[in-house]
C-alpha cells in the first residue's frame, strides 16, 4: 500500500488540461435564447419530456443539453417532473395506443398557455411506425403541436434551434 502511495505522490499529475470547445453556431444560438427566455419568461421556463412510445433516440439527445458541453440549464431552461410545472411539452416517439389517454392526460394537466413540441421523424409524422393498429402515428393526430423538429433522432444543437424557434413565436 506505501509502495503505491509512493508511486502516486512521485508520478504526479499525467492528465492533459481540459480546454472547452468553442462552437461559434452554439454560442450564438445560446445567447439568442437567454435573451429571448429572459425577455418573455422572466429568467426561466420549464419542459416536461413525454416519451410517447419512442426507441429512446431522442431522449438520448435531449439528455445531451443536459451534459457540460450544452449545460442549457444555465440558460433558464429546466426539466420538471410534473406537467403541472411545465411550460412547454416535449413529446417523442410515434403515440402508441397505450400512450393516447396518458399523452392526453398529460396535455391537460399542463396549465394554459402551453406548447407542445413534436421531437424526432417518429413524432412529426409516424416515423417508421406510422399508424396502425397499435400505434396512432404522429403526435398531432392526438394533440395539437406547435413546433416540429426533424430528425432520427435530431441532434442537440437542432433541438435549441427548435426551442428557439418556439420563443421566437
Amino acid at each position: 500500500m506505501l509502495r503505491l502511495f509512493k508511486k502516486i505522490l512521485t508520478t504526479g499529475i499525467v492528465t492533459e488540461e481540459y480546454t472547452a470547445p468553442k462552437d461559434k453556431e452554439l454560442e450564438t444560438l445560446v445567447i439568442a435564447i437567454k435573451r429571448r427566455i429572459d425577455k418573455q419568461f422572466l429568467g426561466s421556463i420549464a419542459i416536461r419530456q413525454v416519451d410517447a412510445g419512442s426507441c429512446n433516440g431522442c431522449e438520448l439527445e435531449i439528455h445531451a443539453l443536459n451534459n457540460p458541453f450544452y449545460d442549457i440549464e444555465r440558460f433558464g431552461i429546466h426539466f420538471v417532473a410534473s406537467p403541472r410545472h411545465a411550460d412547454v411539452l416535449l413529446v417523442t416517439g410515434s403515440v402508441s395506443r397505450h400512450m393516447q389517454t396518458a399523452l392526453l392526460r398529460t396535455y391537460e394537466a399542463t396549465p394554459n398557455p402551453k406548447w407542445v413540441v413534436a421531437v424526432g421523424d417518429c413524432a412529426v409524422c409516424g416515423g417508421e411506425f406510422g399508424q396502425s393498429y397499435a400505434s396512432c402515428g404522429a403526435v398531432s393526430n392526438v394533440i395539437p403541436v406547435d413546433v416540429t423538429i426533424q430528425g432520427c433522432p435530431p441532434t442537440p444543437l437542432a433541438l435549441m434551434k427548435g426551442l428557439l424557434g418556439l420563443l421566437e413565436r
